[in-house]
């Protein structure tokens, strides 16, 4: 059966999350003190543990609310300094949610697809605001039929029941022309094969998959969606 329901990951699939990270993350860490000198320090110790919190929460580990809490009170204690986390969360989620980058060519290949017809949708995990933000920040918001958001969901992905509950909110949705599009294996792939619809892991620097998620396709660039598209 053709696709008909495209639901795509939003960071590092379609935006550009390192480059709104680093940006983010230079503001921020400037308004609370760290001085010039130090700010890479600062990132080269932050973008990895956080990294790894987000992939504890994705195997269910830790929940949101820990992460965005302690994320930033962790940071500042590796430095010798006690902060209020919760508040520093605040604030960098306010420069975040400003960063619309894009990744190189999505605009044109988002374009490309909704040119074909398709019924397009964002699926992503994040903060309401934040994701909502970096769309309306982008050029990419009028594209999608709708934003779905875990935080709005009240699931997350990998879980079955993110897609479930999404699911009901489209019209004659059908899985079996459903094809999930993102980056990460253990969030979009393994969320996919749980709900049971195909995916495409966009893996564009062909990273191994060491997980038990299995893709129905796999693909470097936004050309191979495009060729799977046609077929």
């Amino acid at each position: 059966m053709p696709y008909k329901f495209l639901f795509f990951d939003l960071d590092h699939t379609l935006l550009d999350f390192n480059g709104a990270e680093d940006t983010a993350l230079t503001s921020f860490l400037e308004e609370a003190g760290v001085a010039p000198k130090d700010i890479k320090t600062y990132k080269d110790y932050y973008i990895p543990m956080n990294r790894a919190m987000w992939e504890d929460l994705n195997h269910g580990l830790i929940t949101k609310a820990e992460l965005l809490r302690t994320r930033f009170s962790r940071l500042f204690e590796h430095f010798g300094r006690e902060v209020d986390g919760a508040y520093l969360a605040e604030r960098y989620q306010e420069f975040l949610s400003q960063q619309g980058q894009e990744l190189p060519q999505a605009h044109a290949f988002i374009a490309e697809v909704k040119s074909r017809g398709y019924k397009i949708y964002a699926a992503t995990n994040g903060v309401s605001y934040i994701q909502r933000g970096r769309l309306q920040a982008s050029s990419l918001l009028p594209f999608f039929d709708a934003v779905f958001i875990s935080d709005e969901v009240g699931e997350h992905k990998p879980s079955k029941d993110f897609f479930d509950k999404i699911a009901a909110h489209i019209p004659n949705f059908d899985p079996k022309a459903a094809l999930m599009i993102g980056d990460s294996l253990t969030a979009d792939i393994q969320g996919a094969n749980n709900a049971g619809i195909d995916s495409i892991w966009f893996n564009p620097k062909g990273l191994a998959n060491e997980t038990p998620a299995v893709p129905t396709y796999q693909v470097k660039n936004y050309q191979g969606i495009l060729n799977i598209l046609s077929n």
